[in-house]
């Protein structure tokens, strides 16, 4: 017997749908006009073999002479073509218009937080060449190492894990991490306060969700990092701008008259996108501000492991003496983005009851994928890959500063570039940067304006220009294109 094929099982299910809502046609009718209507809509594409007639006879419980019926219509018509022992086939027919999309019978629009969403996802990269920020060097990755392991461990694969999970992460990938956390970044955790999102997003989301009200206020570092400016608009918070000074988010600058926040979001080892790295005393100071106000510090850690000329600084959680900081990490910049990996360190007493939320709010997964994470961390594999990428990164930072040369010799100012993957290059109006974004759109190349990062009005015009992703020789192509271009907007 000839096997049937799924596509056939899914069209007599859609047929049975169409000519279950036409009980005032014959059958011919129905059957005739649903095939019509999908064969000239492009809905059944050219060449697509239909079901045999007795096949389709069965599947929708009517004669078979019905069939044939409908089948001798479209025959006549040329909209299907008989092959001699092979069946029936729609035919090869001109690209006809598509039909017109229905109109909404009501305007509508969307919730508030819904628009302000909308209008922050228009930050989005369409597509990461230089100079994409945040877009790590996926050609530094070790594609073949990486895919052994995926290998071997999806083989390996526990029944247990293929069901509901409510660990907060594979136990084997939190000590893994909880031990190169401790020995790298001076965090202090267990296990058990490690919770395993896909990625810091869903992190930012868990906060938001377990510890905020809608209307509650939030300290955000201005300019910031619009995925968590995103995040928090959506839950309805109240986000407050908090100037950032050469020392990072400066209390003291905080507008007057505002509530006490019960969120401050940070990033303070590499602030994101100015690049400068919070000292210790305005660590403490902020340490000592939170505790005052009964705030949680959310410290965002995306990008630590790449520091050039400068020695690390400890963690801010690792600092916290009251356990009011929530510590959040990703391995989209260190491995790859679509890993889709991200973690929290909670204080203690939040520990299970985001494992529970988290369980119930987005289930678990990919426990594969964490036990193959969890051997290359615990192996060095990780710490030997981040070595690497931190030469190749200094590298290309290196170059793209060679390409600039002609226009910082002749003033362009670069942020230091000690750490992270990324530098600042200053400008001197917003008109300026708006020119350069333009010029650079017709030359395809990505352009991050700074004045993009406010949420307020912007203080600073500059460009953010990611040099991680990219080869030596597309920095080199985009830098000289820059410096040109800049040089050309700065002699009129």
């Amino acid at each position: 017997m000839k096997q049937r094929t799924p596509s056939s099982e899914w069209l007599i299910d859609a047929l049975v749908l169409q000519m279950g809502t036409q009980g005032t046609t014959t059958l011919v009718h129905q059957l005739y006009s649903a095939l019509r209507r999908w064969i000239q809509h492009g809905e059944l594409a050219t060449g697509s073999h239909l079901p045999s007639s007795r096949h389709l006879a069965h599947g929708l419980g009517i004669s078979r002479n019905t069939v044939l019926a409908a089948m001798d219509r479209l025959l006549a018509e040329g909209l299907i073509i008989s092959r001699r022992g092979a069946g029936m086939y729609v035919a090869n027919l001109p690209n006809l218009p598509a039909p017109p999309k229905p109109l909404l019978e009501a305007a509508f629009s969307y919730s508030a937080r819904g628009q302000a969403l909308i209008d922050r996802c228009g930050t989005l990269s369409q597509h990461y060449q230089a100079f994409a920020p945040g877009v790590p060097g996926l050609d530094l990755f070790p594609h073949a190492q990486w895919q052994r392991l995926l290998r071997r461990h999806y083989r390996q694969t526990d029944t247990a894990w293929l069901s509901y999970q409510t660990h907060g992460g594979l136990p084997a990938l939190k000590e893994a991490l909880g031990d190169y956390l401790t020995l790298s970044r001076a965090v202090r955790c267990r296990p058990e306060q490690i919770v395993i999102t896909q990625g810091a997003q869903q992190a930012f989301e868990l906060v938001a969700q377990l510890l905020t009200d809608s209307g509650d206020s939030v300290w955000m570092e201005e300019p910031g990092y619009g995925g968590a400016q995103t995040c928090f608009l959506a839950a309805g918070l109240n986000i407050i701008p908090v100037p950032v000074d050469e020392d990072g988010l400066n209390p003291v600058c905080c507008p007057a008259n505002t509530p006490s926040p019960r969120l401050i979001y940070v990033t303070p080892s590499h602030q994101y996108p100015s690049g400068v790295t919070m000292p210790v005393p305005r660590r403490l100071a902020l340490l000592e501000y939170a505790a005052r106000h009964g705030a949680w510090v959310i410290e965002d850690d995306y990008d630590s492991e790449f520091r050039y000329d400068t020695p690390p600084t400890p963690s801010l959680q690792g600092l916290s003496e009251q356990a009011s900081v929530i510590y959040i990490g990703t391995f989209s910049k260190v491995l790859y983005p679509g890993l889709r990996l991200g973690y929290i360190v909670l204080p203690e007493a939040l520990a299970d009851t985001f494992r529970l939320a988290h369980a119930r709010l987005h289930r678990e997964g990919n426990y594969p994928i964490q036990s193959a994470l969890a051997e290359f961390i615990a192996k060095g594999d990780f710490s030997r890959h981040i070595a690497r990428m931190r030469i190749g990164y200094r590298q290309r930072q290196a170059c793209l500063r060679r390409a600039l040369a002609p226009a910082t010799e002749a003033g362009l100012k670069l942020s230091s570039g000690h750490a992270g993957m990324h530098l600042v290059a200053e400008l001197d109006t917003l008109n300026q940067e708006a020119r350069l974004v333009e010029l650079a759109q017709q030359a395809h190349i990505t352009l991050s304006p700074l004045s993009r990062y406010y949420l307020g009005q912007p203080q600073r015009a500059g460009l953010v220009l990611g040099y991680a992703g990219p080869t030596e020789d597309e920095l080199l192509r985009a830098g000289r294109w820059l410096s040109h271009a800049w040089l050309n907007l700065t002699s009129l």
